[in-house]
C-alpha cells in the first residue's frame, strides 16, 4: 500500500539548528510526491515529503500485532539526513513493525519518527497479521547432559602451571597436585 509521509519544519530552538524537522502522519493511499508544501501556519510548514510502499510479510505478523496491542498503534517512518538544501531528509522506509524500526534506530544513522496510525490502516494490517499469524506451540528445552555439581577447588586448572598459589585452596597444596 502507499504511505505519504508528512514532515514538519519549524524553527529551530537554538542557534544551531536553523530547523527542527519531525514526521507527523502518513496518508495512506497517497500518489507521488516531491517534497511538496501541503500548509503553511505561523512558521511551520509542512510537506508531503514522499510515498514510500508499506510492504507486509507473512513472517513478520507477531510483530504487527506487538505494534497494534501498543496503546496509540503506530507507523514507523526512517528518515536518514540529505547533504541536499531543498530535500534535507531523504525517507527510507515505513513499516508496521516495531522491531524492524528498533533494528534501524539501534544504528544510529537513520532518523525513526513514530507516527499515529489512522484506523483504516489499522483494520488492514490487523487482517494480514491475523491471517498470517501461526502461534507457537511451547517447547520446553531439555537440559544439557554436562555434570553441573562438578566441584571445582579455587581459580584455574591445577593442571596448568601458576607463578603463585594465591588462588589455590590449601587442600590442593597439601595433595600434591600443585607444580
Amino acid at each position: 500500500m502507499p504511505l505519504g509521509v508528512v514532515v514538519r519544519r519549524t524553527p529551530g530552538v537554538t542557534r544551531w539548528a536553523r530547523w527542527a524537522w519531525q514526521a507527523i502522519g502518513v496518508l495512506p493511499g497517497a500518489g507521488a510526491a516531491d517534497w511538496r508544501v501541503m500548509r503553511e501556519e505561523d512558521g511551520a510548514t509542512e510537506f508531503h515529503a514522499a510515498t514510500c510502499q508499506l510492504e507486509l510479510h507473512g513472517a513478520e505478523a507477531e510483530a504487527y500485532l506487538h505494534g497494534l496491542a501498543a496503546r496509540t498503534p503506530s507507523i514507523y517512518v526512517v528518515l536518514r539526513e540529505s547533504r541536499s538544501d531543498d530535500r534535507p531528509l531523504e525517507v527510507l522506509l515505513v513499516t508496521a513493525s516495531p522491531y524492524e524500526a528498533q533494528d534501524y534506530a539501534d544504528s544510529g544513522e537513520e532518523i525513526v519518527e513514530k507516527v499515529p496510525m489512522p484506523e483504516g490502516l489499522v483494520a488492514w494490517i490487523r487482517d494480514f497479521a491475523l491471517t498470517h499469524h501461526e502461534e507457537e506451540a511451547f517447547r520446553k528445552r531439555r537440559r544439557d547432559k554436562t555434570d553441573i555439581g562438578k566441584v571445582e577447588d579455587g581459580v584455574g586448572d591445577p593442571r596448568i602451571a601458576q607463578l603463585t598459589g594465591v588462588y589455590r585452596s590449601p587442600t590442593l597444596t597439601r595433595k600434591g597436585r600443585l607444580q
